[in-house]
């Protein structure tokens, strides 16, 4: 019975070769308690324990830990190259090339104030600025959107695992009160845990009685005994670093109870990094990025004004749409006069006056003018200083995501040695157990002939 119990112990580690998170498993014998009389005793044999799973604590907690911070680290490089793809100005033309082509139309201009071709350049290249300002506003929008995607879809996997931890919980509590190990529940529970800890940040605590309390961020609780509390995802007004429309995570409880906001508790695991690369990383360029067509559309405005159209007439705004600095980079465009006829288009401060470029030589300096940053940086020194930055912190971000991948594979591989499956092992394991199986039954055979030879004396 031993070698029997043995042999399928060896046969279930061999099936589970390939299951993710499975820890080898052994049988633990134990001496019979022996009988006998006065100095005469004698030994029963053996018994099963306990099956019982080869296991480091210690090492799964330090998976658990370095899990969760690769689920971050993965979401936040991921994010941080999808936006640096929005700035790569080294295989096509970028903003930052474009503004410095509207610029030069103007010197074009001033070269040459009474051009028909080269007011239409002007108004080309104005142009150009405008609908690449609002395609990076548009792609920065539209990734916050595929990270609100990834939260809806993350939250409902971690809850989707909460409730089968719970389940685990009531299946362990059940087997090891009658004395036995729950062992594969506890490899299931264990290999949850980690990829719960993947997607979001939490705190597991195994109780006496087995089972364990699973805590997201700081006071969310998600799992307790066999009770679970679910994370929900809508949409919520704007607060201070979140747009209008962008998802907000709340605690469902059972009672129905208010559901508390808890999305800024949830700072690590693949939702931690998705909230980051939206609520900091893409808000600030879009912050960013807004402040730029604000300022560009404004600063252009106050001298264009100040100047007379070909026609002789005072000239009116360059730009329009730009009345506030939320969503400017969106909604900047060229004045409808200008669209009309480029002669709407001033070049002097005087009307009639041929060969007047003086409103064309102030808008041209403007490039070089410290007009961002409180009058501290020009727009070239403002735009090369936030997408250098994104630059740098995307580089951070992939060697640190390049950096904890090798960390967990290290640590994966040594719980491979210590709790995997060698099938070379299992094996020898294998033939011990039969030869001890084939040994036994030979041992009963020996027995059973010693028996009916007695009773063959007897019948005599």
């Amino acid at each position: 019975m031993n070698s029997q119990t043995a042999l399928q112990t060896v046969s279930h580690n061999i099936a589970n070769k390939a299951t993710e998170g499975y820890s080898r498993q052994r049988v633990d014998l134990e001496t019979n308690l022996p009988i006998g009389e006065g100095k005469l005793r004698m030994g029963m044999g053996a018994r099963a324990a306990q099956v019982t799973r080869t296991n480091n604590n210690f090492l799964e907690k330090q998976i658990e830990n370095e899990t969760a911070q690769l689920g971050f680290a993965k979401a936040n490089s991921e994010g941080m190259g999808r936006v640096e793809q929005i700035f790569n100005e080294q295989i096509n033309k970028g903003l930052n090339l474009f503004i410095s082509e509207f610029f030069n139309s103007f010197r074009d201009l001033a070269n040459n104030p009474e051009s028909v071709a080269t007011r239409s350049l002007v108004k080309e290249t104005a142009n150009v600025v405008t609908q690449d300002l609002g395609r990076i506003h548009d792609n920065l929008i539209k990734i916050q959107e595929e990270m609100d995607q990834t939260i809806r879809a993350e939250v409902e996997e971690v809850n989707v695992m909460a409730t089968e931890i719970a389940r685990l919980n009531e299946q362990i509590q059940s087997v090891e009160l009658q004395g036995a190990t729950a062992n594969d529940e506890r490899d299931r529970r264990d290999l949850l845990i980690k990829k719960m800890g993947e997607k979001i940040n939490i705190k597991s605590v195994e109780g006496k009685d087995g089972t364990v309390m699973i805590t997201a961020g700081t006071s969310a609780l998600l799992v307790s005994g066999y009770s679970t509390n679910r994370l929900e995802v809508s949409e919520a007004p704007a607060r201070e670093g979140k747009r209008e429309g962008r998802v907000e995570i709340y605690l469902k409880t059972p009672f129905g109870s208010e559901s508390p906001l808890v999305t800024k508790q949830m700072t690590g695991g693949n939702i931690g990094g998705a909230l980051r690369v939206r609520d900091q990383v893409a808000e600030e360029l879009l912050s960013n990025l807004d402040e730029m067509a604000f300022t560009l559309a404004n600063k252009v405005n106050e001298i264009h004004v100040e100047g007379f159209t070909a026609n002789g007439v005072p000239a009116g705004s360059f730009f329009e749409g730009v009345s506030d600095k939320q969503n400017a980079a969106k909604s900047i465009k060229l004045a409808k006069e200008i669209l009309r006829s480029v002669d709407s288009i001033a070049a002097g401060e005087l009307p009639g006056a041929g060969g007047d470029n003086r409103i064309a030589n102030r808008i041209a300096a403007l490039q070089g003018q410290p007009i961002m940053n409180d009058e501290s940086s020009t727009l070239d020194e403002f735009y090369q200083g936030f997408v250098g930055r994104l630059a740098v912190l995307t580089k951070k971000a992939n060697n640190i995501f390049d950096h904890q991948k090798s960390v967990v594979e290290q640590l994966q591989n040594l719980r491979e040695s210590i709790s995997g499956v060698s099938l070379d092992e299992e094996a020898i394991k294998m033939i011990e157990h039969q030869k001890q199986f084939e040994a036994s039954a030979r041992l009963i055979k020996v027995a059973d002939d010693m028996l009916t030879t007695v009773i063959g004396l007897v019948d005599r």
